[in-house]
């Protein structure tokens, strides 16, 4: 993994920690939230302010993160926005994370000059005991405040002055008037610097968590689904279907159906062409690495010669995205391909929409030979599949995502993916759109399952 490490691309843009100053206020944050101190003089967080160096130390993961639910944080400084979250138990973390610093940034930078700020991320449960349980969670509060108090006593000296300036006597209450002068030499002036933030509610819809192994949970579609990587003991979830990664048809209908994804040469044939290329020499890296193949320096030359050399050794998914590039260089109809066949996901991303993230993050799980989708969309996936890897393919991958990914991560995801959704939530077409979705060879077949109530919903 320290070859990852040092192109950047595992635990990058941590926010180091090194001044006595900044260590001393993260201890007080840590005793105040988990009763524990750390004796390291330097470390790095994320967005959360969790360290792995701390976690080493404690031999706890999860020490601010305790069940797996009810994340808290520590803000030492309002940079920490652009870093990532590490061990996150659900999607929709980080975003909440970055979206509440953002929306009080002023507040928490005058804050965290005086004191870190420590929160949760507040949901209705506090363990997970069974499947069902995730279900009961629907919205995150941010609940946040300084180790001192700031916020807490900002607000409190706020009532004291609305209660000075209307009520009759309030210019000679020299109680009032003496508690007044007492918080404010706590938190300054609150009128030119207002420490107020405002409570924030986030809705969590659909997302992903790590709990169970692993579970993909669509509950704010029309056709609701749980799609777990393994078998998973309930049936008592309430959504529609309850889906495996080996459920290839069934999923293909499910986003097909909730009008979730298109394929990738729906918009530009030129620029899906290039993607699918990359994918091919994607799959004939794997190919070349698992019969020893050198890839620490791989020309073009070099993999046009590789794909003559194992071309008969190249899985089904190698040759049937190369019967669709072949059609789509001559403009000819494409070949019909089924979700049973192993290149129909790698043809699909997500359309534009709210959950694009998360339905790419999907896609990624069943095209794991596109390591370049499984490290920008599902890093977890990619760190766990990455150490069964031969040492030829951790040296082509880490070389080609430092070199070709890194320098340009917009643009490459943009490329890839089409512009992110808004931070509202809400995309361009104000939601899904509404013509019939295709699959990579026209309209995805139905389900035998599918009840005559979805076709009266087809029909609204």
């Amino acid at each position: 993994m320290m070859r990852l490490v040092r192109h950047g691309l595992m635990y990058g843009n941590l926010v180091e920690v090194s001044s006595p100053s900044m260590v001393g206020r993260y201890n007080r944050a840590l005793e105040h939230l988990t009763g524990k101190q750390t004796d390291l003089k330097e470390f790095h967080i994320d967005i959360s302010g969790f360290s792995p160096e701390i976690g080493d130390e404690f031999d706890d993961p999860l020490y601010l993160n305790p069940n797996g639910c009810n994340r808290q944080f520590i803000l030492l400084n309002v940079a920490q926005k652009t870093a990532p979250l590490l061990n996150a138990h659900f999607s929709t973390s980080r975003s909440i994370l970055r979206r509440f610093i953002e929306d009080n940034e002023e507040q928490l930078f005058a804050l965290s000059i005086r004191d870190a700020v420590v929160g949760e991320l507040v949901n209705t449960i506090f363990s997970i005991r069974t499947p069902l349980d995730l279900f009961d969670i629907r919205t995150i509060d941010v609940e946040a405040d300084t180790v001192g108090g700031h916020v807490e006593a900002g607000d409190e000296l706020t009532d004291k002055i609305q209660r000075f300036m209307t009520e009759p006597d309030g210019w000679w209450d020299d109680v009032l008037i003496a508690d007044m002068v007492e918080l404010s030499k706590h938190t300054g002036d609150i009128i030119r610097t207002p420490i107020a933030l405002q409570p924030q509610s986030f809705e969590q819809g659909n997302f992903y968590t790590s709990h169970y192994g692993g579970l993909y949970v669509f509950r704010n579609v029309k056709r609701t689904a749980c799609i777990s990587r393994q078998h998973l003991e309930a049936d008592d979830l309430p959504v529609k279907h309850i889906l495996t990664l080996q459920n290839r048809r069934e999923i293909a209908s499910f986003l097909s159906r909730n009008k979730l994804v298109e394929p990738v040469f729906e918009t530009d044939k030129r620029r899906a062409e290039s993607i699918l290329r990359q994918k091919l020499d994607f799959i004939v890296i794997d190919t070349a690495a698992n019969r020893g193949e050198d890839l620490s320096d791989v020309s073009r030359r070099d993999l046009r010669a590789l794909k003559r050399k194992h071309h008969r050794d190249l899985p089904d998914e190698y040759h049937d995205l190369e019967r669709v590039v072949r059609q789509l260089v001559k403009g000819e109809r494409l070949p019909r391909i089924t979700p049973e066949d192993p290149a129909f996901f790698y043809l699909l991303r997500s359309r534009h929409h709210a959950d694009k993230q998360l339905v790419n993050m999907l896609l990624s799980e069943l095209t794991p030979l596109d390591f370049r989708q499984l490290f920008i969309c599902n890093k977890d996936s990619f760190y766990t599949q990455y150490q069964s890897w031969s040492d030829a393919k951790k040296t082509f991958a880490a070389r080609f995502l430092s070199e070709e990914y890194v320098v340009d991560k917009v643009g490459t995801r943009t490329e890839l993916f089409g512009p992110e959704p808004g931070m509202s939530g809400e995309d361009e077409d104000n939601n899904f759109r509404s013509e019939q979705n295709m699959g990579p060879w026209g309209a995805i077949p139905r389900d035998d399952d599918e009840d005559e109530d979805d076709d009266d919903e087809d029909d609204d």
